[in-house]
């Protein structure tokens, strides 16, 4: 290959290069936005709780916590008088 050859070789593929460059750009830009459009689709089918339905679930997630709270709290005093009272 003669050098003017190698020149023009060097230049296509730099040329190649940036339009690859320029291509992976703009794909991922549109990835991005059909991304964002398929969050916003689906976040239009949610169906939020309403503020009723909201306060019996907080009543029951309280409840529940408060619950399991004593429930364990009590079993570990019950096991540590156990083992109080075998040493």
């Amino acid at each position: 290959m003669s050098k003017k050859e190698e020149k023009n070789t060097k230049k296509l593929t730099a040329k190649n290069e940036k339009k690859d460059v320029k291509k992976d750009k703009k794909t991922k830009k549109v990835k991005k936005e059909s991304f964002f459009k398929g969050v916003k689709k689906e976040m239009d089918k949610v169906r939020w709780p309403l503020k009723k339905e909201m306060i019996k679930y907080s009543i029951a997630t309280l409840s529940f916590i408060i619950f399991f709270g004593l429930f364990f709290t009590l079993g570990d005093l019950i096991i540590a008088g156990i083992k109080m009272l075998v040493r």
